[in-house]
C-alpha cells in the first residue's frame, strides 16, 4: 500500500478496511487480519493498526472478542457507505463542482466525459 502524505497513517489503513467492507471482501462478522498480521502486510508499526482499529471500533464498524481478535460488525457497510457519502457530499461534491464552473463544464459533457471512466 502507498501511503500518502496529506493524511495520517492510521487513517489511511482504516480506509483501507473500509475500502474492503465497501467491496463487501469482508462481511459482517468476518474475522480480519491481527494488528500484528496487517502491520507485516503493510509494512507499517503495529502501533500505528492498532490505532486504526481503535478509530474502527469507536466508530462501531469492527468489533472485538477477547483471545479471538477483531472482526467486523452487523452494521459495518451501512455505516462505512454514510461515512463515505457524507464525505463525498460535503468535500468532494463541492470541489468538484467549483472546478466544473472554473472550466465552464456542463452536467452534460461530464455525464459524456464520465462514460470512458
Amino acid at each position: 500500500m502507498e501511503f500518502r502524505a496529506d493524511k495520517a497513517i492510521y487513517l489511511q489503513i482504516a480506509d483501507y478496511i473500509g475500502d474492503r467492507i465497501l467491496r463487501q471482501e469482508w462481511a459482517a462478522h468476518d474475522k480480519i487480519p491481527s494488528v500484528r498480521e496487517l502491520s507485516a502486510l503493510l509494512t507499517v508499526n503495529p502501533n500505528t493498526v492498532a490505532r486504526a482499529y481503535e478509530v474502527l471500533e469507536q466508530g462501531g464498524i469492527i468489533y472485538s472478542k477477547r483471545g479471538i481478535g477483531f472482526s467486523v460488525s452487523e452494521q459495518a457497510l451501512e455505516k462505512v457507505s454514510a461515512e463515505r457519502r457524507e464525505t463525498f457530499v460535503k468535500t468532494d461534491l463541492p470541489n468538484f463542482c467549483r472546478k466544473m464552473r472554473q472550466l465552464n463544464l456542463t452536467w452534460e459533457q461530464v455525464t459524456e466525459y464520465a462514460k470512458y471512466i
